[in-house]
């Protein structure tokens, strides 16, 4: 069990303490109960968890977090993004409601307001990372508060004892054809609505709509409105208690237990890493052999593209190209015996002494069938996430492997999607500026959508697949067994079926 060093962000439990026992002082712990779903988290969790919990609970919410994000750099509006976290969130980040009658209710809202702190924490270092994480933080506050119990809402709000004036009569008869006119024209009648007065900065959405009326840095907020001011409250505390988290950082380099989960998080929120556990069972009617390689490239991701195109013409490919792709076809079923085969039949310039005496055994000890005794019953190396592939060995001259959305420039980018098929300017031109916001693994998604529009246009008219079979995807083999699962089969995929790719911690 590990004492929870979270509530360390709040300085107030150290205002008078000698500035050299702060770290050691003893906190006050208590177990939360939880009466509402929604939560402002404004208390910092301070019961025991276990370093296990501490660390899966910040990768599910991470996972949530990061599509609430590829939702809004896909354009989507808030309606769809709500429509497509749905199932994410009962799988990730489940919430009941009070009057759900649920046994585990109180456990769910434990790990939303623990992965919450976890994860303020390991976003609070650095100004963007705070930013990303306010706006996509405020985002799931407003999905869930949309998706609340009425009651349960309000009564929630009404506990946050917000200081919002309310509007006097007088007043409202005074500005009602202001009142009215920012509205739109509604309510006909101002004496039926309710009215809130509030400092302008508040409601920052508000008025950049001119949904409110504005008088002496006040902003006249309808009751109908409330969505956008709580939203707005939740921000502006949210920010505020980044800001006091980033000053508090320091104090947490002591504990070498915390700071490298923290690390190895923040770093994830480019791209959520995962790692791909391949099942002995390979796609179901899938022809996965060495003849058939040129075939199923149509379905692989730009980067295992690039790397297959390359060997192709220049019947060689460099060590980390070779890994990185040896990996990729080991992660969609190639046998160890097939893929000595491919390769072989692959390095068509060489004679068959060199291949066995210069890259036979690399390709065997990648499967795990020499090499150390862990690495033997381990069955080898595991194939690359994109975010293992954004960030390590970076190509150098002569080099294919890598992540093209990365590395390439732009010309070669477009001039090698172009190639792929990809001809639709609008498409290019969105993937141009994904690559300049180093959204590498939107920019990937983006392509796939584009190939693969027929196919998902189909499955979601039938619905045959949900929204988790179609959330964003953070590694090449899943790429491929999603491409593959859409062009070939047609059918919503069975477990067996579906690429088994979870968040690594």
């Amino acid at each position: 069990m590990i004492r929870q060093d979270l509530n360390r962000i709040d300085s107030k439990r150290r205002t008078g303490l000698d500035h050299r026992k702060k770290q050691f002082a003893t906190p006050t712990y208590q177990n939360l109960d939880y009466q509402h779903r929604l939560n402002f988290y404004v208390t910092p969790p301070t019961a025991d968890i276990t370093l296990e919990q501490f660390e899966q609970w910040a990768i599910d919410r991470l996972r949530v977090l990061a599509e609430i994000e590829a939702c809004s750099f896909r354009n989507k509006t808030i309606a769809e993004t709500a429509a497509h976290m749905k199932p994410l969130l009962d799988k990730y980040l489940p919430l009941g409601s009070s009057t759900s009658g649920s046994t585990t209710l109180q456990a769910e809202r434990q790990k939303d307001h623990y992965s919450h702190f976890i994860l303020r924490l390991a976003f609070a270092s650095t100004e963007d990372l705070r930013r990303r994480f306010s706006r996509v933080e405020s985002t799931l506050f407003r999905i869930r508060f949309q998706a609340d119990n009425l009651k349960e809402r309000q009564q929630f709000v009404e506990g946050l004892n917000l200081d919002w004036e309310t509007v006097s009569d007088d007043e409202r008869r005074e500005y009602s054809e202001e009142l009215r006119a920012a509205g739109g024209g509604y309510p006909l009648r101002i004496e039926e609505e309710n009215y809130f007065k509030v400092d302008w900065e508040r409601v920052p959405e508000l008025v950049e709509n001119r949904r409110v009326f504005l008088k002496a840095g006040k902003a006249y907020v309808p009751g109908r409105e409330q969505l956008s001011m709580v939203v707005a409250e939740f921000t502006s505390r949210l920010d505020k208690a980044l800001e006091m988290t980033s000053r508090a950082l320091p104090r947490l380099d002591e504990d070498d237990r915390l700071t490298p989960i923290l690390t190895h998080l923040s770093q994830n929120f480019t791209t959520p890493d995962a790692h791909y556990s391949s099942s002995a069972t390979s796609l179901p009617g899938a022809d996965i052999s060495a003849r058939n390689v040129d075939t199923l490239s149509s379905s692989f991701p730009l980067c295992m593209q690039n790397l297959h195109r390359s060997l192709r013409r220049d019947a060689h490919l460099k060590h980390f190209g070779r890994l990185q792709y040896t990996l990729f076809l080991k992660g969609i079923g190639l046998n160890l015996e097939e893929c000595l085969i491919f390769w072989r039949s692959s390095f068509s310039k060489i004679t068959d002494d060199v291949f066995n005496k210069e890259y036979r055994y690399n390709v065997r000890h990648t499967y795990g069938d020499v090499g150390g005794d862990s690495n033997r019953r381990g069955g080898g190396y595991s194939p690359f996430s994109c975010q293992k592939i954004l960030t390590e060995h970076p190509p150098g001259p002569g080099e294919a492997h890598g992540c093209p959305y990365r590395h390439f420039s732009v010309d070669n980018l477009t001039s090698l999607l172009q190639a792929v098929g990809v001809k639709d300017n609008e498409v290019l031109r969105g993937v141009k500026e994904d690559k300049e916001k180093m959204k590498y693994h939107l920019a990937c998604n983006r392509v796939f959508d584009y190939v693969h529009k027929q196919e998902i246009k189909k499955v979601k008219d039938d619905g045959t697949w949900t929204a988790n079979q179609l959330e964003t995807l953070v590694h090449p083999n899943e790429y491929f067994k999603r491409s593959y699962l859409l062009k070939n089969m047609g059918k919503n995929p069975t477990e067996e079926e579906k690429p088994d790719v979870q968040m690594e911690g």
